[in-house]
C-alpha cells in the first residue's frame, strides 16, 4: 500500500510545539495561583464520600496516562504530542478513547481540586479541555489521518475523541 499523501506537512509530525504538557502545566499553575490570589470557598462537601470520589477522579487519571503511556511504549511509537507517530495504536485505553492521555490529564486537576479544595483546578478543566483540543488534539488527528489514512478514518469512525 502506497503512504498517503502529505497535508501540509502534517505526515511527519503534529506540531513543532508539545503543547499538552505545557498546557498542563500552565493551567495548574493558573489554578494554584488563582487559588493564592483570589480564594474562592470550596462548594463541596467535605466528607469521607467526597473526599474518595474527587481523590478518585485523580487516581482513574494516573492510572490511565500510566496504561496509555505503556501502551504506546509496547507498541514502540512515541508518548511525545509533537513527534510523529511511528504505528497507529487501537489496543488498551486507545480502544475506547483517542485521547486518554489527555483525559487522564483533567481527571488529576479534578483529583487535585478535591486535595487542595481549591475550586480553581475545576475552571481550568474546560479551558484545559479545549486549549489541548485545538493545540493538540486537532493537529494530532491531521497528522494521523495524513499518515495512515482509511484506517485512522474507521478508527475515527467507532472511537469517541474525549468521553
Amino acid at each position: 500500500m502506497s503512504e498517503p499523501v502529505r497535508a501540509n506537512g502534517f505526515a511527519s509530525r503534529p506540531s513543532a510545539i508539545p503543547w499538552p504538557p505545557l498546557l498542563l502545566f500552565g493551567c495548574g499553575a493558573a489554578a494554584f495561583l488563582l487559588g493564592a490570589l483570589v480564594p474562592l470557598p470550596w462548594p463541596g462537601v467535605d466528607d469521607l464520600a467526597a473526599r474518595v470520589i474527587g481523590l478518585g477522579f485523580g487516581g482513574v487519571g494516573i492510572a490511565l496516562i500510566a496504561w496509555a503511556a505503556a501502551t504506546l511504549y509496547r507498541e514502540r511509537t512515541t508518548v511525545m504530542p509533537h513527534r510523529g507517530a511511528d504505528h497507529l495504536v487501537t489496543t488498551g485505553p486507545y480502544t475506547r478513547r483517542r485521547n486518554p492521555i489527555y483525559l487522564g490529564d483533567a481527571l488529576i486537576m479534578l483529583g487535585l481540586a478535591e486535595l487542595t479544595h481549591n475550586i480553581w483546578f475545576v475552571v481550568v478543566v474546560p479551558v484545559f479541555v479545549v486549549a489541548v483540543t485545538w493545540l493538540a488534539i486537532l493537529p494530532e488527528e491531521r497528522h494521523l489521518l495524513a499518515k495512515f489514512g482509511a484506517r485512522y478514518q474507521d478508527y475515527m469512525a467507532r472511537t469517541r475523541r474525549w468521553l
